[in-house]
């Protein structure tokens, strides 16, 4: 399948190169090749972005018309569904994500999300009505209104790029507010691509979108002290996301943080443990790992530890690491050579914590950036390898002495973003479930994602809500008005 045009920046409704000229590669992390050039965002650039967005948010109807909000978020639905098959390629092509993946998290979700955000906002109650008091004993009669924020920063990562920038961006434009949207500089593509068709395929009046690409931290970062920017939403680590909120403590925007997670899979003494052990192992398998929600720790009664150690192993075996265009692929690369990196550091780590491997435990030696699906057995939830996000496709299975043994190594963490609870008895797994605090649990096999459900963690993994109404609220104001009654 063909890659779309090569990318450009959009500022101020113009698809434009950077103003200096400046590409960087973009790498397929499948065989480490070159596949385009990104344009790399000056400083100038990315100051003209939150100018354009500023004057479209003070001087246009955009964040009163919701009429037209509601139209151009459908019209760029619709260019999304019109382009899936160049999506998909690029997606595959940039990301190294696995084409199952797209049917899901990957494309069709998010973009499906775009449809819903739209229904939301036209149909949304932006004022209600209090009645008549008389506080003080002046008889008023009060309304609530909810306006946008006004200008967002949308800072996303790289590992599931159209799904955050499509979560960010079509609530905050839904909401009325405008958009600079910064992706990861490993996936830059794909938020060029989604500027490309704003520009050519909607009605977007110039400045309510715009899409820079710098690969400096330093030029990125004027997105978050920016005074003329009201609010950051960034998805990314929780070390980025503490700077994020210390950068803009001193002009006290508001900040939406999704951040990382170290989710335990809970099987209960009454549960099929081989049934949660080999869908686990298939889960820490999807996308090579790399999702902040994906379930990375199994917790498993002690007396069948052994045998979920066993089954985990042989699932992560059966999968194994393959090229992200075999319509059979579960477990593709990860990103880059860092990343990689990064995972292998973990896995000597694991050793060194007295770990042993089941299946996996090395890189793989091939072009590209590919690791082994790793079960870890033999560390209990103490090791760095059981409360430090790895981002790869590493299973960590840790035995438990019942309830609330398992309740216990669950919040043993400094994340709270998902997890998983089975039980032969659905009362005793919700129960459980309750216990945890996390944002997001699946009970006895429940899928939670969904355009319509938040998504968000407690603790370290973030602050606020992601999708659904919560997550449209995040970029609404509240202003309470009183007249005479």
């Amino acid at each position: 399948m063909s890659l779309p045009p090569p990318p450009l920046l959009l500022i101020d409704g113009t698809l434009v190169p950077a103003s200096d000229g400046a590409t960087y590669a973009v790498l397929n992390p499948a065989t480490g090749a070159e596949i385009g050039q990104a344009p790399d965002a000056t400083a100038a650039d990315v100051d003209a972005a939150i100018a354009a967005a500023r004057r479209a948010f003070d001087e246009s109807d955009w964040s009163t018309d919701v009429a037209l909000r509601v139209h151009c978020l459908r019209q760029l639905h619709r260019a999304l569904l019109d382009h899936a098959e160049t999506f998909g390629a690029l997606t595959t092509a940039e990301v190294g994500m696995p084409a199952f993946m797209q049917t899901a998290a990957g494309f069709d979700v998010p973009v499906d999300g775009l449809r819903w955000v739209a229904d939301l906002a036209e149909s949304y109650a932006y004022e209600t009505d209090l009645g008549v008091a008389a506080p003080m004993g002046i008889r008023s009669r009060r309304t609530v209104r909810r306006e946008p924020v006004g200008v967002v920063a949308a800072i996303t990562p790289w590992n599931v790029p159209t799904q955050i920038n499509l979560a960010k961006v079509g609530p905050a434009l839904a909401a009325g507010c405008t958009v600079v949207l910064k992706p990861a500089p490993d996936t830059p593509w794909l938020a060029c691509e989604l500027g490309r068709l704003a520009a050519e395929h909607t009605g977007l009046p110039p400045g309510v979108l715009n899409v820079v690409s710098p690969r400096s931290d330093e030029v990125a970062s004027v997105l978050t002290t920016d005074p003329r920017v009201d609010m950051v939403s960034f998805t990314g680590s929780t070390a980025t996301g503490r700077a994020i909120m210390a950068a803009a403590a001193p002009t006290l925007k508001r900040v939406f943080l999704e951040l990382g997670g170290k989710s335990a899979a809970i099987a209960l003494d009454d549960a099929d443990v081989a049934a949660v052990a080999g869908a686990t192992a298939f889960t820490a398998c999807i996308h090579a790992g790399q999702g902040c929600a994906i379930t990375t720790r199994l917790v498993v009664p002690r007396e069948r530890y052994d045998e979920a150690v066993r089954v985990a192993a042989q699932t992560m075996e059966s999968i194994g690491a393959q090229d992200p265009t075999d319509p059979g692929a579960i477990c593709g690369p990860v990103i880059s050579q860092v990343q990689r990196d990064r995972v292998e550091s973990y896995l000597r780590l694991a050793e060194e914590e007295g770990g042993t491997f089941a299946t996996g435990g090395h890189v793989i030696d091939r072009d590209g950036f590919w690791v082994e699906p790793t079960v870890v057995a033999g560390l209990d939830n103490s090791s760095r390898l059981a409360q430090e996000e790895i981002f790869g496709p590493v299973l960590v299975v840790i035995a438990h002495d019942g309830d609330d043994d398992a309740v216990r190594i669950a919040n043993e963490s400094a994340y709270g973003l998902s997890g998983s609870v089975d039980s032969g008895d659905l009362e005793r797994a919700r129960a459980v479930a309750r216990r945890i605090r996390t944002g997001t649990l699946a009970v006895n096999g429940g899928v939670w994602f969904s355009p319509d459900a938040p998504f968000g963690g407690y603790k370290q993994s973030g602050v606020g809500r992601e999708m659904g109404v919560a997550g449209f609220e995040e970029y609404l104001e509240t202003k309470t008005m009183a007249e005479p009654a």
